[in-house]
């Protein structure tokens, strides 16, 4: 305390200038209309930054709550499109009910009757993942508790991912595309011809669609969608387009290269597709002796 007193007596000049000018400077923003209204815009400005800079640096560590919010957010506009991608239109001339598999790029002008919710997205973030082993996968940070259950299908914002293949109560392997193992079923969107879409290592953006037959015409830039005939992905998800194709002589089949539509190096959040429907068509599928009991 002896200190303070010492150096508040030392520098009682400065302090008693200083404080005088405060003074002055108040007197004249408080009492001039043109000097306060500069420095109050002055102020403005520069508490304006200050106060910006400070929720920037706010906003970036929130920036996981954001995207969580945000993926949940897609997760149920894409399911919205799922569900109205199916619609059924009555024929009135021959009284026929048909159902017209819509694709995603295609507006509806007439009126929809959309069936029963049929799938549930989850979305989740990727926090593991891997592009140049042989056979790759990924780690999820939603599991059971989340509704997350084996042989779900993954899809992102671009296409087709993978299959779920383990789960615990916070997190979910995915069996991912570029996987030896893995198949998907597909077709070609313009004519529905239908194949297999399998991965055979090297580029990570590059895939194979098998059993292509030779009188089928194929172009480059032909989208290669799911064909939904299986339980897994719904109908019409986006897996890739044709980048070239070759017909060899010793083969009954194209060998088509499929550019893949999503990029595995730059995945952050993915949805897990839960089929309402498929224990019951799993089921039924089983007793007339199409599937395997898994």
């Amino acid at each position: 305390m002896r200190n303070l007193f010492a150096f508040i007596y030392r520098f009682r000049a400065f302090l008693v200038f200083v404080l005088l000018e405060a003074l002055c400077i108040y007197l004249i923003v408080q009492y001039n209309t043109y000097q306060g209204a500069a420095f109050f815009n002055s102020a403005n400005r520069y508490v304006g930054r200050v106060l910006e800079f400070q929720s920037g640096v706010t906003d970036y560590f929130s920036l996981s709550t954001v995207n969580n919010t945000l993926a949940r957010e897609n997760a149920l506009l894409r399911q919205e499109v799922m569900q109205y991608r199916q619609v059924s239109i009555t024929d009135s001339t021959s009284k026929m009910d048909t159902t017209l598999v819509v694709p995603a790029d295609t507006t509806i002008v007439d009126s929809l009757a959309v069936g029963p919710q049929s799938f549930i997205l989850h979305a989740g973030r990727v926090i593991n993942n891997s592009v140049r082993r042989t056979n790759n996968y990924l780690t999820l940070s939603i599991g059971t508790k989340d509704g997350v259950e084996p042989g779900m299908g993954v899809i992102a914002s671009d296409g087709v991912v993978g299959r779920v293949k383990t789960v615990s109560e916070n997190y979910s392997t995915v069996t991912s595309l570029l996987h030896s193992q893995m198949l998907i079923s597909a077709k070609i969107r313009k004519n529905n011809t239908m194949g297999t879409i399998k991965w055979q290592g090297g580029d990570y953006r590059t895939a194979i669609l098998d059993y292509i037959p030779l009188h089928v015409k194929l172009a480059k830039g032909d989208t290669i969608v799911t064909s939904g005939f299986n339980t897994v992905f719904p109908e019409g998800i986006l897996v890739g387009t044709i980048s070239s194709v070759a017909k060899e002589a010793d083969k009954s089949f194209y060998t088509v290269k499929v550019k893949l539509a999503v990029d595995f190096a730059q995945l952050s959040y993915v949805y897990v597709v839960e089929n309402l429907r498929k224990a019951e068509r799993d089921t039924l599928e089983y007793k007339a002796g199409i599937l395997p009991n898994e």
